[in-house]
Formats: structure tokens, sequence, C-alpha cells
């Protein structure tokens, strides 16, 4: 009759550490989607391409813009907007940027959130479980 205790006990307690792994993992998720959903055009590069012109500043992009128009050896002379078009793409990629890290941050924060939540009331249930059944055990 002990057999089916212990395998209760061993099933219980895997998912007791498994849920307290799984809650771990999910908290190194959550903090660093907080803090980018804080400052989200200094994000990770994670969400940003990597080619892409540097968005730090309106100077910064239209260097970089200016740079990948007019490449050196090509011998010819590109378009390049004027200053009031070159402000609107910056606008318009800061934004795009800045919307692409809240939503990344968003979902993370989401879907680690409930990971989070069932990992928990997991654990609450099995702890509770386990108890019950030590306590069947000595009273028998």
């Amino acid at each position: 009759m002990e057999k089916p205790h212990r395998m209760a006990q061993v099933y219980g307690y895997i998912v007791c550490l498994v849920s307290v792994i799984t809650f771990i993992i999910c908290l190194a998720n959550i903090i660093p989607a907080i803090i980018d959903r804080g400052d989200p055009m200094h994000a990770g590069s994670m969400y940003g391409m990597q080619n892409s012109p540097s968005l730090a500043s309106f100077e910064n992009y239209k260097m970089d813009v200016m740079k990948s128009m007019n490449k050196e050896g090509d011998g010819t002379q590109s378009f390049i907007p004027d200053d009031q078009t070159l402000r609107a793409m910056y606008e318009a990629a800061k934004d795009e940027r800045i919307q692409n890290v809240l939503h990344s941050s968003n979902r993370t924060i989401m879907v680690s959130g409930i990971i989070l939540v069932v990992s928990v009331l997991l654990f609450i249930t099995h702890w509770i479980w386990l108890r019950r059944l030590a306590k069947q055990l000595i009273s028998n």
C-alpha cells in the first residue's frame, strides 16, 4: 500500500520543482521586458534591425542615410531628400521602433505572466496535496 503513496509523492515533488524552475525562467523574461517597455528607444538590439540607420538623434539618422545613399566607389550621385523629408522619415522610423519594442515587450509580459501564474497555481495545489498526503501517511 505504501508504493502508490511513494509514487504520488515523487510526482508531486517533481511538479513543484518544475513549477519553481518555470517561475524563475518567466521572471527572467518579464524583468527585461518591463525595463524595455519603460525606455523603448534604448531597448536591447533584439527589437531593432542591425543595418538600419541610427535613431539616436536626427543628425545621426541624417548622416547614416546620406552615407547609405552616397556609396564610395559607386561614382553616381544619388538623390538625397531635403531636411523636412528626412525629418519625417526619422520620426516615422522612430515611431515604428517604439511600437515594435512596446508590442514585443507587452507580448513577453503577457505570455510569461500567464505561465508564471499557472506555475504558481500548480505549485500551490501540489504542495497542499503533498501536505495532505503526508498527513494521511502519518495517521495510517
